[in-house]
């Protein structure tokens, strides 16, 4: 079988047989196929795309072309949450000890910052001595014992998709529902999952900028799950603002602990160590703008907007697998392992299962790094917080160095943006849209200059997208 005559059957449109796609699988992980004939391919799928069953042919050829977990004997469902990206999305931090706390077990296998986006591997690993590449006995351990652990992708799960990602990212064929597809499923049944929620996220800050391309890629990857044996759904999810109140790694993992223990975020961790002569004076808008500003009975640990979407997606999983009857009740169940501290133990136990500081729940400001210099980005006129590009936002914080800017760079974990004022938010002149965390006075004073032209601050009322856009699963796929 000739690479070129595969090629050439996906470049005129023709139905690829699953022998075809195999072949150029087994080419990627022993290289028999060439870089420039996989960049052929990925360009002539990019443009001619695949059906169903070719794609669920090229996730089972991926998956299978490295380890794939089992996990035998596990008392309850294993089940897992993926996101397509966006700023300040730390939902994975939360919603794995939750859904853990309520009998599921999530072996969650997660990415790195892509582009503007953050990684949860990536924030994961501004806690101190936190291990985001245990061995398979440890990680396996660690879900057993614990009943969740996040970690990144190993060397050994899906390498066809490893080869074929760094190849599409060079090669403008990134934007591919079906090659998304296959990259993301590929993974998730190779962790062995019995149950998958996926958070497609829509705007801006998003990849899916549309809600065509959203909805077409939430379809598909449901539509394509199912065909590989995996019950999935799928949410469309706002990306038009930062996702919480904070973007960037020590940051995020801040707000996931406040969160997680509802203490309100001011005074969990400020970001900014105590009598730091740029750190924002007791008493302060500071301390308000890093939590809610506890309007309208609100915790002001949690971000409305973000537990929305957080028990929106926990409670598919909990229903996929069987935990809860419903929606509702699993809404409920969530809650519970909220207020009760349960989430909370799990993810203390998580973290020192890995590595981790034993104590980070009770003392996150000693753990997490915190930048030497913290600035406001002040409104430069009174009004309403309307449309915020987002991606602008998220390149702040790489170019801040909490991102790389290519593969390799070391990450600053302290720097990145704190307290971002919500949708629809009323501001003053001179209050700020958000702090800024930076290694220095320059790289600050630019950060606050992009937040200030990436934020519109208007007359009026400004139309709040609703948090979660759409669902896709059975009955509806």
């Amino acid at each position: 079988m000739l690479a070129q005559e595969i090629i050439r059957t996906q470049r005129d449109g023709l139905p690829l047989t699953t022998a075809q796609i195999q072949h150029f699988v087994r080419g990627l992980v022993d290289h028999s196929w060439s870089e420039g004939q996989v960049a052929a391919m990925a360009m002539a799928v990019f443009l001619r795309g695949l059906d169903r069953d070719a794609c669920v042919a090229l996730t089972d050829a991926m998956m299978r072309s490295g380890r794939v977990l089992t996990w035998p004997n596990m008392p309850g469902p294993v089940l897992d949450k993926h996101s397509s990206g966006g700023v300040g999305d730390k939902v994975s931090l939360m919603l794995a000890p939750m859904v853990a706390a309520c009998g599921g077990y999530v072996p969650m296998i997660s990415g790195r910052g892509l582009g503007h986006t953050g990684g949860t591997c990536d924030k994961l690993e501004a806690i101190p001595g936190y291990c985001a590449t245990p061995d398979a006995a440890r990680f396996d351990q660690v879900v057993r014992s614990v009943g969740c652990a996040i970690i990144g992708q190993t060397a050994d799960l899906a390498p066809a998709d490893r080869r074929l990602y760094a190849i599409r990212d060079v090669t403008a064929t990134v934007e591919s529902v079906p090659l998304i597809t296959a990259s993301i499923l590929s993974k998730k049944l190779a962790a062995g999952l019995q149950g998958l929620v996926m958070d497609v996220t829509c705007g801006n800050g998003a990849f899916a900028d549309t809600r065509s391309m959203a909805d077409a890629l939430a379809h598909s990857i449901v539509d394509v799950a199912h065909g590989a044996g995996l019950r999935t759904t799928a949410l469309v999810t706002d990306m038009n603002h930062v996702r919480g109140r904070n973007a960037g790694n020590a940051l995020e993992v801040a707000e996931a602990v406040a969160y997680l223990t509802g203490t309100p975020l001011a005074t969990s961790f400020s970001g900014s160590r105590p009598g730091s002569p740029t750190a924002p004076p007791a008493g302060s808008s500071h301390g308000a703008s890093m939590g809610n500003m506890n309007r309208g009975g609100l915790n002001a640990a949690r971000d409305p907007r973000l537990h929305e979407v957080t028990l929106a997606l926990g409670a598919e999983l909990l229903v996929l697998g069987g935990l809860a009857p419903n929606p509702a009740a699993a809404r409920t169940q969530l809650q519970t392992a909220l207020d009760s501290g349960a989430a909370a133990e799990r993810f203390a136990r998580m973290v020192a299962a890995l590595g981790g500081p034993t104590d980070l729940l009770e003392r996150p400001h000693a753990h997490l790094a915190a930048a030497p210099v913290v600035v406001p980005a002040p409104a430069l006129r009174a009004g309403v917080l309307g449309t915020v590009d987002t991606r602008a936002i998220g390149l702040a914080v790489v170019e801040l160095g909490g991102g790389r800017r290519k593969p390799g760079d070391p990450i600053d974990w302290r720097v990145g943006l704190s307290g971002f004022a919500a949708p629809a938010q009323r501001l003053a002149a001179g209050e700020p849209i958000t702090w800024v965390h930076a290694a220095d006075a320059a790289s600050a004073a630019r950060a606050v200059e992009q937040v200030q032209a990436a934020c519109c601050v208007g007359d009026g009322e400004t139309l709040v997208t609703p948090c979660v856009l759409g669902r896709f699963g059975a009955g509806n796929a």
